[in-house]
């Protein structure tokens, strides 16, 4: 018994691939892979390279504060002898020696820049935050003109005015207090501050406003309740800006400060640089270092405040 095999038919070279799985891979396109990586390897050189230019510039502006801090632990013979920054030899007596130089133990005079500190910043609180709410919520005539005054008095320089306000300061017979220092801050002289305010303000919804005023709310308790609560990032931002500003005020409490014991955290620093005598640079030194902690702390504790407020000022 014969049988017959069936020959299948041969596959058709056009239609070889049709409904069978195939383990052919799709081209890959090398070039935008090569492109690619190009890309990326140019864009992390240019990122080193931006990364290495800015640290060179940190370290360029770094460089004078770290010398000072090592030069308040050398000797005074050799603090400028070395521009390095290695310690050859450890001077602890700098500081022992700048805290007790002076008429007075240093803290007295960091205790008397703290009272110059905090009223200065309660009244830059309490004044620039009234005078801001004025000129951001309430209609009166002429305000848009006060509003251009006070920002032109930004521009106007304290040494021009220094001179009229030591006059008046003089007949009123607060020469040598701390009422020159403090007192101008009560009355909303610090126009950046006004203007911080105002513009935060305005980027505050005025139907909160409406809502409190159906309630029966007037604009003193509109501000004390709803728009004082609001402001902390602006406040903080005043806050800190005061702090290191009034901190580090030299003329003014030179002009206005002679005795002594009267003396801020500059002043005193002053004192140690002596023209007729050798000065003792390594106390110099010592308690600038000294005087730059609360600074530092302020700053390093309210740097998110000081970024949240700044970058929520200028939203409308």
């Amino acid at each position: 018994m014969t049988t017959k095999l069936e020959t299948l038919p041969a596959p058709d070279k056009n239609n070889a691939g049709a409904g069978t799985p195939t383990n052919h891979r799709r081209p890959v396109k090398r070039r935008e892979s090569r492109g690619t990586l190009a890309f990326s390897r140019s864009a992390r050189t240019k990122a080193l390279i931006k990364h290495a230019i800015l640290i060179l510039a940190g370290g360029l502006m770094i460089y004078p504060l770290l010398w000072m801090v090592v030069s308040s632990l050398r000797p005074n013979d050799l603090i400028f002898k070395d521009p390095g920054l290695w310690l050859s030899t450890l001077e602890m007596g700098n500081y022992t020696d700048g805290w007790s130089a002076l008429t007075h133990p240093f803290g007295h005079y960091m205790l008397n820049s703290a009272i110059v500190v905090i009223g200065s910043i309660l009244g830059n609180l309490i004044s620039c935050s009234m005078a801001a709410y004025a000129f951001a919520r309430l209609q009166f005539s002429g305000k848009k003109l006060f509003f251009g005054i006070m920002l032109l008095t930004i521009m106007l320089p304290f040494h021009v005015v220094i001179v009229p306000q030591y006059i008046l300061f003089s007949q009123i017979g607060w020469v040598n207090t701390f009422w020159p220092l403090i007192v101008p801050k009560l009355l909303a002289t610090d126009a950046f501050f006004v203007f911080l305010m105002v513009q935060f303000i305005r980027g505050i919804p005025k139907e909160l406003d409406e809502a409190a005023r159906i309630d029966g709310a007037g604009h003193p308790r509109i501000f004390l309740r709803v728009i004082l609560p609001l402001m902390v990032p602006a406040l903080a931002t005043t806050t800190i800006f005061t702090f290191i500003w009034t901190w580090n005020d030299f003329f003014g409490a030179l002009i206005y400060l002679t005795d002594p014991d009267m003396f801020t955290v500059p002043v005193a620093l002053r004192a140690f640089v002596d023209a007729q005598s050798a000065t003792s640079w390594g106390s110099l030194f010592a308690m600038s270092i000294v005087s730059l902690l609360p600074v530092f702390l302020v700053f390093l504790f309210g740097q998110r405040f000081l970024i949240k407020g700044i970058a929520t000022t200028g939203i409308k």
